[in-house]
């Protein structure tokens, strides 16, 4: 907070017109005033005032007290001034601030002055005559003390679908292996400490990789990564779009004014994590999901209870300030890509019931790579001591016992905020997909519908994240992979998710014939949208094979003079290790049954593979045992 004080011998003010939309209304303070004898205390109240208003305010008023006593003044003059900083509070905070200095001048001055407090939002005229006396012009600064994320006191219980209640230690030898591992560190607080993450290296070797003339966790993603971004991405508005409800897909932008009361209110539940700019004195945040964008246009429809429910899709490039000590390639991110849901329900009832579509889609697509996943709770204790039969609801449909957090209710816009979490290779829970049911932000934001009685009602907003970010779904893919290797099994990504599907390798690169067919194969499987290559380059058969196999291509076909003449390709399946002889159609039916129902996105390279640069993320020895790539 910034205050210069004035020591006047004649003040006089008045309200002209309103300079912003959040300006007081006129009743809130006086519109016109005059006072001699006057300290008036020109007040910017700042943004990092957020952090601590009481103790910059009490500081302020503790000082203009003490100032008007010394220099005798009668009036105090309260003057929001908002050009003493380039980084103002939003308006809502400057008013509560303006109005608690108000309230403790008027404490701390107990009689002794009148006390004007002119408008906040206002365009004012004002005249002024100081006295010119060493105490009658002042400046002061006067900041709170950084503040800390305040501790919020959980309790953990253990909630099996039987609807049996256990405390973490508890239920410990009942658990199994990576049910244990999530309960010691989610209720128990035990840290596996520093290890190797094999999958840094299987990031790498696909071409996910920091940027190293950006921010910490900022991630640049070469022509594989790139790929498998987009074919992520469109996977998780198919499965938005087959949930059985309407849902619009929209994109918008990823920066918010924090001067916008609805994303102040959100932002400061979300705490210590907002990733903040300034510019042309606004305050801006960058989202941190979807949710700003889409709560701000679902205001704005007209809905009935005949919509719902009713969703809203957008994959969202997000930011989180997250400690730079604990960024992880690809999972703990400051910028990442969130293929964000949002459903709007009528009430938690409706919710629940909408959420067990979201349940089956969030298992069965974490078992598809095999993995399962264990639930953390973090509940509400009104939720928990109102509406436990539905908690059970959604613990039985999870068919395993959960981790359940216990939180004192209000604190949060949620009532119910579900974590997935599988155990990855190095026996640490990461956490996945994700829903909650907020209960809050359609006040907030002004998202209404018309209920069967033609009365307006907040909806309960779903917000999920069926496959979790894109860059965690990729994590969980390339987990997935390691763990294989572990198991001695050679390991694989899926074939819809690999950034060349088939290679085609002429045998003599120069043979005309060789090229013609692997040039007629690859047309027939990109006129199907199937990523392929051919690797025409003057080398050895075997490093160009070698090559494939590095790469993890799911298909590798060699096409010799042999296969010429018989029309065949020599097929080497990755999943299987198997080696046969196919005709180009029964080649093209393979891979489409091994990608039905899965997004086909355009290649990102070159279809010649001698027409690429060299690929220094291609070029280097990743594999996680040499040799076995």
């Amino acid at each position: 907070m910034r205050v210069i004080l004035i020591h006047a011998k004649e003040f006089y003010y008045k309200a002209r017109s309103k300079a912003i939309a959040e300006a007081e209304p006129p009743e809130s303070a006086p519109q016109e005033a005059s006072a001699e004898n006057a300290l008036v205390a020109f007040t910017t109240v700042e943004d990092i005032d957020t952090q601590g208003i009481n103790e910059a305010v009490e500081k302020a008023a503790a000082d203009i007290v003490n100032v008007a006593e010394k220099v005798k003044a009668s009036t105090i003059v309260l003057y929001p001034y908002a050009h003493l900083s380039q980084k103002l509070a939003p308006p809502k905070a400057a008013i509560e601030a303006m109005r608690l200095l108000e309230d403790m001048v008027r404490s701390r001055a107990s009689g002794k002055f009148r006390v004007i407090r002119a408008p906040f939002g206002w365009y004012k005229e004002f005249r002024i005559h100081c006295y010119g006396h060493p105490l009658s012009e002042l400046s002061r600064t006067y900041t709170p003390k950084a503040s800390k994320k305040p501790h919020v006191e959980k309790k953990y219980y253990v909630l099996t679908p039987e609807g049996d209640v256990y405390e973490p230690e508890e239920y410990l030898e009942k658990a199994d292996e990576e049910l244990r591992i999530l309960i010691e560190k989610e209720a128990l607080g035990k840290e596996l400490g520093e290890v190797e993450n094999p999958v840094n290296k299987l990031c790498a070797k696909f071409g996910f990789e920091w940027e190293p003339m950006s921010d910490y966790g900022h991630m640049r993603y070469e022509p594989h990564a790139a790929l498998m971004i987009e074919a992520v991405s469109e996977y998780a508005w198919k499965l938005a779009r087959g949930l059985g409800i309407p849902v619009l897909r929209i994109r918008g932008t990823n920066m918010f004014d924090l001067a916008a009361r609805p994303v102040y209110e959100h932002a400061a539940l979300f705490g210590d994590r907002l990733y903040e700019l300034w510019a042309d004195k606004k305050h801006l945040v960058m989202r941190y999901a979807a949710c700003h964008q889409q709560f701000a246009m679902l205001k704005d429809y007209v809905l009935s209870y005949k919509d719902l429910p009713l969703g809203m899709f957008e994959v969202a490039d997000s930011y989180r300030f997250e400690q730079s000590g604990e960024v992880t390639l690809c999972f703990r991110l400051r910028k990442f890509y969130m293929p964000d849901l949002h459903i709007l329900t009528r009430d938690v009832e409706e919710a629940v019931k909408v959420s067990e579509k979201l349940q089956e889609v969030i298992h069965r697509e974490a078992a598809k790579l095999g993995r399962k996943y264990y639930a953390v709770y973090n509940v509400t204790e009104d939720f928990w001591s109102q509406k436990r039969d539905l908690l059970l609801e959604l613990v039985r449909r999870d068919g395993r016992p959960a981790v359940v957090a216990l939180y004192p209710a209000g604190i949060y816009y949620w009532v119910v905020n579900v974590e997935y979490h599988i155990v990855d290779s190095v026996g640490r829970p990461r956490e996945i997909a994700t829903f909650q049911f907020d209960i809050g932000n359609a006040k907030r934001f002004g998202i209404k519908y018309v209920d069967e009685n033609n009365q307006e009602r907040y909806p309960v907003i779903i917000h999920t994240a069926l496959i979790g970010s894109v860059e965690r779904y990729i994590y969980m893919v390339f987990d997935t992979a390691v763990q294989m290797e572990q198991q001695g099994k050679r390991p694989y990504i899926p074939t819809w998710l690999a950034p060349i599907q088939v290679r085609l390798i002429p045998v003599d690169p120069k043979s005309e014939d060789q090229i013609a067919l692997a040039s007629k194969v690859a047309d027939m499987l990109e006129h199907n949208l199937i990523r392929v290559d051919i690797d025409d380059r003057d080398i050895s058969l075997g490093k160009r094979i070698r090559d494939a196999a590095r790469e993890w291509i799911p298909y590798i076909g060699v096409i010799g003079d042999r296969e010429v003449k018989t029309g065949t390709i020599n097929v080497t399946i990755r999943r299987s290790n198997d080696r046969v002889a196919l005709k180009p159609e029964e080649l093209l039916d393979m891979v489409l049954k091994d990608i039905e129902d899965y997004p086909r996105v355009q290649s990102t390279l070159p279809r010649y593979v001698s027409k690429r640069p060299s690929l220094v993320y291609l070029e280097r020895s990743l594999e996680l045992e040499p040799g076995k790539g």
